[in-house]
């Protein structure tokens, strides 16, 4: 069955007057934008393109813009533009639609800040800004903050949903470490290369938003109020802590890395040992039995009642002298 492209985006606009009204038709907009102390926030979903087409029509956001907000790659930053400032952070989520644990989506954010109007820009998924968009719904009043503060609270979100994840490393890490020291457990190595990988991947993400936030914190903008920068420079400290996290883990998980090779490695040597012993009790034995076996006619001991007791017992003798050579020079 076709998917239905909603040509409404979702929005919410509160008039300097203090009413508030909640999704507006597009040709309502540019009224609204013209409200200097209202605020108008539009959330606008990048399946379709009915509503991205909002984003030059009714805001005017330059084109080569408009189409970073459809690259779900694209990278992450901040730009000032006449009028108006984008930003590009990057969202992450657990994917529960998979097997592996350890799987994560991550998708593109953008924001465009203006005056009087927050524009957020989003492919299906982002979790962080439904949050906020439901606890605007539970109490409007949080609109008149203002579209700086808004901004703030829908970054704050999907900064803060980075945490759970690094929380659950710590699980993974804690998990592979007994399955490595407690248990030996050679199917561990799957894990450690999974988890990993995901540390890497939130590596990746999370250290070009450093630069990100401390642009917003530092940088001084007319659309972002020195008062209000201390808002995103608690965001800022969040990043830093994550990507301190982040460094902490990868090195947790190297080291776990090497405890396992290190233990399959004296595993190996172990068994070699064994082997080693065993090789050396069967070369009298080899070669003791090679002699005796020759089709020759007389052969010393061939008919002697006791004799293959006597060549058993000697056999058994010079396998524990070359064991025991060997212990004297450290081999075994």
């Amino acid at each position: 069955m076709a998917v239905v492209e909603a040509a409404f985006p979702r929005s919410w606009y509160r008039a300097s007057a203090g009413g508030v009204q909640r999704d507006l038709d597009p040709r309502e907009f540019p009224r609204c934008l013209q409200d200097a102390g209202g605020f108008l926030w539009v959330d606008v979903d990048t399946d379709s393109s009915a509503q991205v087409a909002l984003l030059e029509n009714v805001f005017h956001v330059h084109p080569l813009l408009v189409e970073d907000t459809l690259s779900p790659n694209g990278r992450v930053k901040v730009e000032e533009q006449a009028g108006y400032l984008f930003v590009v952070v990057r969202g992450v989520r657990f994917l529960s639609e998979t097997d592996d644990p350890h799987d994560i989506e991550t998708f593109n954010l953008c924001c465009i800040l203006g005056s009087n109007y927050l524009v957020t820009v989003h492919g299906s998924h982002a979790p962080g800004l439904d949050l906020v968009w439901e606890r605007v719904v539970r109490s409007p009043d949080l609109l008149q903050r203002g579209a700086a503060r808004m901004m703030h609270a829908v970054l704050d979100a999907a900064v803060d949903a980075y945490f759970p994840i690094v929380d659950q490393l710590d699980d993974f890490i804690d998990s592979i470490e007994e399955r490595v020291f407690t248990r030996f457990d050679q199917a561990a190595l799957h894990d450690i290369f999974s988890v990993k990988r995901l540390v890497l991947q939130l590596r990746r993400h999370l250290a070009p938003q450093r630069e990100v936030f401390s642009y917003l914190t530092n940088r001084p903008t007319a659309l972002i109020p020195p008062e209000l920068q201390i808002y995103y420079r608690d965001i800022y400290d969040h990043i830093i802590r994550l990507n301190e996290a982040i460094d902490t883990y990868r090195d947790l998980v190297s080291s776990v890395m090497e405890s396992y090779l290190t233990q399959v490695s004296n595993r190996l040597n172990i068994a070699t040992k064994s082997l080693t012993v065993v090789a050396t009790l069967s070369v009298p034995f080899v070669v003791v039995s090679g002699m005796w076996g020759m089709n020759f006619a007389d052969i010393p001991l061939a008919n002697w009642p006791h004799g293959f007791w006597v060549m058993f017992v000697g056999q058994l003798a010079l396998g524990g002298l070359l064991v025991l050579a060997l212990k004297r020079r450290g081999v075994l």
